[in-house]
């Protein structure tokens, strides 16, 4: 199972960049799914989650800007950032954990870099 993470860039602040995660190399389609984000010098964190059922998960700093989504008959996830912020500059990886025996995989980075 491969994960391609795709969309990141750099935006000034108040911006939007549109995320996305690509699963490729299995025909077992997405059971959960979600973003992690970490910045220099700080450790890995959550952002967002989607799981069964498109029940999803934020960070309290993302809520109510951050978007998570999926859609099934591409076997991706996406994560739509708006009114993005400095705080936000992070190397953002994504993960999937797939309904068979692939179990979670994870996708290299991609940088988002927000301007002030």
């Amino acid at each position: 199972v491969q994960l391609q993470a795709s969309g990141g860039g750099l935006v000034q602040a108040g911006g939007s960049l549109k995320l996305s995660c690509a699963v490729s190399g299995t025909t077992f389609k997405i059971n959960a799914g979600g973003w992690y984000r970490q910045a220099p010098g700080k450790e890995r964190e959550l952002v967002a989650s989607i799981g069964a059922g498109n029940i999803t998960t934020y960070a309290d700093s993302v809520k109510g800007r951050f978007t998570i989504s999926r859609d099934n008959a591409k076997n991706a996830v996406y994560l739509e950032m708006n009114s993005l912020k400095p705080e936000d500059t992070a190397v953002y990886y994504c993960y999937t954990n797939q309904y068979g025996p692939a179990g979670t995989s994870w996708g290299r980075g991609t940088q988002v870099t927000v301007s002030s």
